[in-house]
């Protein structure tokens, strides 16, 4: 059934890519947050990686005093992370896995074989009033173990759907797309609010924000670098357009 107005949620950590690819300030993405905000997104991500090539403590810091949209932390699962986390308490917590050689979250989080750890890992985030989702591929076992462990939400990885349609293999595609709405039906059905991001663009986030039971899109890289072109607040609001088109 239908959940009402999809929200969009702003990653900004490739602000801080750029930023970080000279040093010093500029560009902030503390910045393009409250831009971000004025533009018209719901909430705004942010990734606090092990090796911080990107977002800063400090960023996060910024980030926390600056904003009045909700932050959705997205961090491992470690002991840093949590404890980073424990101390700002943002709105909400994504746990997504972390490699370091990777250039960004390539898979969705492994939860069916870790089921123990990361359901001790998440309580006290839990109990400290952060939403938890957990960054999973749209497969059964893996939001199966979601819901046990005591997740809010699931953010399905829908980068193999992107992939396959720049790709050209529109058949491939297609079939991907379909296992992201059945697990996104599924995610739903036992209770979980359903979240999708990684790799979604113009040319392919309609059929996706078409899913009744998909609450937020989580998009960043893609608008960053529209950005470039077009301007941060022009590139978000096409994107609001087409989820609202999609929705309606």
């Amino acid at each position: 059934m239908a959940k009402g107005r999809l929200r969009l949620g702003v990653n900004i950590d490739h602000v801080a890519t750029v930023r970080n690819a000279r040093g010093g300030a500029n560009p902030d993405p503390i910045r393009a947050a409250i831009l971000a905000q004025e533009a018209g997104a719901d909430g705004i991500t942010a990734h606090l990686r092990e090796d911080r090539r990107h977002i800063s403590d400090a960023d996060i810091e910024g980030l926390m005093a600056a904003l009045t949209l909700p932050l959705n932390f997205e961090m491992a699962a470690t002991d840093e992370m949590q404890k980073i986390a424990l101390r700002h308490k943002p709105h909400a917590v994504c746990i997504v896995p972390e490699k370091r050689e990777e250039r960004t979250t390539e898979g969705g989080l492994e939860v069916a074989r870790e089921e123990n750890r990361l359901a001790h890992f998440i309580a006290p985030l839990r109990d400290a009033g952060c939403r938890v989702s957990l960054f999973v591929a749209a497969d059964r076992p893996q939001i199966e173990s979601a819901a046990r462990i005591g997740a809010t939400i699931v953010e399905l990885h829908a980068g193999a759907y992107c992939d396959l349609h720049a790709e050209g293999h529109f058949v491939a595609r297609d079939a991907e797309l379909e296992r992201l709405r059945e697990m996104a039906t599924y995610a739903d059905s036992l209770g979980l609010e359903v979240h999708v991001g990684h790799g979604l663009a113009y040319d392919t986030v309609q059929p996706v924000a078409a899913f009744p039971e998909v609450m937020e899109l989580n998009i960043g890289h893609f608008l960053i670098g529209e950005a470039i072109f077009l301007g941060l607040a022009p590139a978000i609001a096409e994107m609001r357009r087409l989820m609202d088109t999609a929705r309606g």
